[in-house]
């Protein structure tokens, strides 16, 4: 048995610091060059819709077009944000009972699975993705909450307000982005509930999970830069 838990001690810390070492080194790529990520690439374009869903102030039928548009584009951001929100909710209800029935119920046999199986670490896998939905629901409630506030702020006019069409778009361009970061933190947390899962069948088939999930995630976060893209191009 104390072999088996050695797995565990070894294995699963390595799987989950490999993804916060990933994570760590995203976020310092989305601060000094955005543009070498999908997440960086996404906020420019964001603020650059923000101000061009704002920029008709002097055109009423345009600008009421826009306002149709931003507020159609924020619902189905929010419904992506709702449905998150609801699974991650209802998933977190049933592993709350899979944990209130794990002592004396479902344990994995020691011929097919590897580390520790006893009830106590079996308790522990399931907090653990207990947890990880539960941060899943509430970055997501944050996200909608701030696509609310864009849907409303998108739409109110700058004139006989003390404050600057530039000033304005901007503001709301970092609410959007930030109810976006949200979301996508809320869905990161869900690709950590895989490995997590995995973690119920022995560390070993956790540690290979975390691996794979990382080279997707890179696959998947990671871009060519638009100049380098147009240089290559043209040659």
């Amino acid at each position: 048995m104390e072999k088996q838990s050695l797995l565990d001690f070894l294995l699963v810390p390595g799987g989950l610091l490999a993804l916060v070492a990933y994570h760590i080194w995203l976020l310092r790529q989305v601060i000094n060059h955005p543009t070498t990520t999908v997440i960086g690439i996404n906020s420019i374009n964001r603020r650059l819709w923000v101000h061009a869903m704002m920029d008709h102030d002097h055109d009423l039928s345009r600008n009421n077009n826009n306002g149709v548009l931003a507020v159609q584009t924020l619902r189905n951001n929010i419904m992506a944000s709702t449905l998150l929100a609801s699974t991650a909710i209802m998933l977190s209800s049933v592993i709350a009972v899979l944990m209130t029935h794990s002592t004396g119920g479902y344990r994995p046999s020691s011929t097919l699975f590897f580390g520790d199986t006893g009830d106590r670490m079996l308790t522990i896998k399931f907090f653990f993705i207990l947890v990880c939905f539960i941060v899943t629901f509430l970055l997501n409630v944050q996200s909608i909450r701030y696509y609310n506030h864009v849907g409303i702020l998108i739409n109110v006019p700058c004139k006989n307000i003390n404050l600057n069409h530039w000033t304005k778009a901007e503001y709301v361009g970092r609410t959007l982005n930030r109810g976006s970061y949200f979301w996508s933190l809320g869905l990161r947390s869900f690709y950590f509930t895989l490995p997590l899962f995995l973690w119920v069948f022995g560390p070993i088939p956790m540690f290979i999970s975390s691996l794979s999930l990382l080279s997707l995630l890179y696959f998947l976060d990671v871009t060519t830069p638009p100049e380098i893209q147009s240089s290559a191009a043209a040659a």
